[in-house]
């Protein structure tokens, strides 16, 4: 008989998959982005293994009706570089989400996921859309509170 235990690591390819439907409806961002991310990585589950991609994919709707704390609206500066010179483009937090909410749920779950090859391929398996509508209904996604 033998008393030691192993630690099971799961692979990808052996780690299954559920999709999840969050409704950013009247949601705080960043609180939510944290909940993503960590579905995303697979951390709410007990085969979490850091890593490989066990976590599962998540369906965002209604992104253009999170909310912001404090006054982040008007202070928050969201940037990005067209790679010409002075091509340095600053928009506020409310310009920004006005030209383009779904993109502004992605970039505050990316910047809870882990940089490299591994945050690359979970980021793929974030699917947002602005309105109530998604197109995901053929993969049976379970409604999940943020």
């Amino acid at each position: 008989m033998s008393l030691s235990k192993q630690t099971v690591s799961v692979r990808t390819e052996d780690a299954p998959h559920q999709w999840y439907v969050i409704d950013l409806k009247d949601a705080v961002l960043g609180r939510a982005a944290v909940n993503i991310a960590n579905i995303l990585r697979g951390k709410d589950k007990p085969s979490y293994t850091p890593n490989a991609d066990v976590g599962d994919f998540v369906v965002v709707i209604n992104a253009a009706q999170f909310k912001l704390t404090g006054n982040k609206m008007d202070n928050k500066i969201y940037r990005y570089h067209t790679q010409h010179m002075g091509g340095l483009k600053e928009f506020t937090a409310k310009a920004f989400i006005a030209r383009n909410s779904a993109e502004a749920v992605r970039r505050a779950v990316w910047g809870m996921l882990p940089k490299g090859a591994l945050g690359r391929r979970l980021i793929t398996k974030l699917k947002v859309y602005p309105g109530p509508q998604h197109k995901h209904a053929a993969q049976n996604p379970i409604a999940r509170a943020v």
